[in-house]
């Protein structure tokens, strides 16, 4: 009986102790099949490519945004004046050398910036493509909108600024559907945007691409350039439509498209926001921009060989090659042969970079001015003047 006992008991003994080793042996390879196997690969979403900051969805922003961009038709009475050998003798001879008058139109986007019924657009789609041509003259102009309910209103021009070809229309109406300004100055190449306008006449058309570029400048196209490149399909009509990020703010005005066939190229350009924004509020307050100015210069683009010949590290910064004596600049000290690195402690990059922090200045302001001169950083005190509306 002790013997049967003392058996059953050394049984006991051993499943127990068999329990214990399997279950350590489990854990075991379970610890290390969860630090050996490899993590599961990220899918790569629009949210988590826009930096983890966008918005997957981008239906939802569309949903939001479209209703706050317009359709603009503009009709323009236009007189082209002919050719006149005679003018410089006997004045103006119209009549006489074929002076002809007729009507044009021209089709475009905008977007409403406030409730009230101001709505941003671009200057070429309200004077069409005779404005700014030698020897044309508008006489008039007739514009209308469309909202995207169908609504249609006369638009009465509050002013436009062809330096930065934008233009502010203002429709009597209340509470319409608005979108908030975005940053600009934020963007980053490969951001998702949305270009939302009205392409060939395709009421509310919705595309999506990325950030190609900011900052572009020398396109040759405005006075006053401060541009984002975009590879979202934009075409005829899209002038004046709103280009937003992901988060629904609008980050541009679009404006130009680089084309060969007058179509989609995968090239666009759009007015930033920060520059858009400025423009607005002058117009709306003063019914024209005001602008910084330190005088009539000539500036030009430092070239690698310039800048190693006057001792510079690189090329930023703008060489004045000329300037009138009458001007703040050259009283405030500045000379032929400086070169401009930093305005108000902004370093400068090129010519057109330049023009912008004068135009953007306060005016009656004193500018702090950085300029290289023989081998010396110097740095001048500028009065801000005003550029007269012409």
């Amino acid at each position: 009986m002790t013997r049967r006992f003392a058996f059953i008991l050394l049984l006991l003994a051993c499943f127990t102790a068999g329990v214990l080793v399997a279950g350590r042996y489990r854990d075991a390879t379970e610890m290390s099949a969860q630090t050996q196997s490899p993590a599961r690969p990220a899918v790569a979403t629009p949210a988590s490519l826009n930096g983890g900051g966008g918005i997957a969805d981008f239906s939802r922003v569309a949903e939001r945004t479209i209703p706050a961009v317009v359709n603009v038709s503009a009709q323009q009475v236009v007189r082209r004046r002919g050719f006149d050998p005679f003018a410089p003798f006997f004045g103006n001879q119209d009549e006489l050398f074929g002076s002809r008058r007729g009507v044009e139109n021209s089709l475009g986007s905008g977007v409403i910036v406030s409730s009230d019924g101001y709505i941003l657009t671009n200057n070429h789609v309200v004077v069409g493509e005779a404005g700014g041509q030698r020897g044309v003259t508008i006489e008039q102009f007739d514009v209308s909108v469309t909202l995207a309910d169908k609504r249609e209103f006369h638009a009465s021009p509050v002013a436009v600024d062809p330096a930065t070809d934008l233009a502010l229309l203002k429709i009597e109406a209340k509470d319409l559907p608005t979108m908030p300004w975005g940053d600009s100055s934020k963007l980053k190449v490969a951001e998702w945007v949305l270009a939302i306008g009205n392409p060939y006449q395709l009421n509310q058309t919705v595309t999506l691409g990325i950030v190609s570029a900011v900052g572009r400048t020398n396109l040759g196209v405005n006075a006053y350039e401060d541009f984002i490149q975009t590879d979202a399909a934009i075409n005829p009509g899209n002038s004046g439509g709103a280009l937003i990020n992901a988060r629904g703010e609008l980050v541009g005005i679009n404006t130009v498209i680089f084309s060969q066939s007058g179509g989609y190229q995968g090239i666009g350009f759009a007015v930033s926001s920060n520059l858009a924004r400025r423009v607005f509020s002058d117009l709306q307050q003063y019914q024209e921009v005001r602008r910084g100015s330190i005088g009539n210069y000539e500036g030009v683009q430092l070239t690698t060989r310039m800048a190693s010949g006057l001792g510079m590290n690189d090329t930023k910064g703008v060489f004045i090659s000329a300037m009138y004596r009458n001007t703040p600049a050259f009283q405030a000290g500045l000379r032929p042969g400086d070169v401009i690195v930093s305005f108000n402690g902004t370093s400068v990059e090129d010519p057109s970079h330049l023009s912008r922090l004068v135009s953007d200045a306060k005016i009656n302001s004193t500018a702090t001015v950085g300029i290289y001169r023989e081998g010396k950083r110097i740095e001048l005190k500028m009065p801000i003047a005003r550029i007269r509306a012409q």
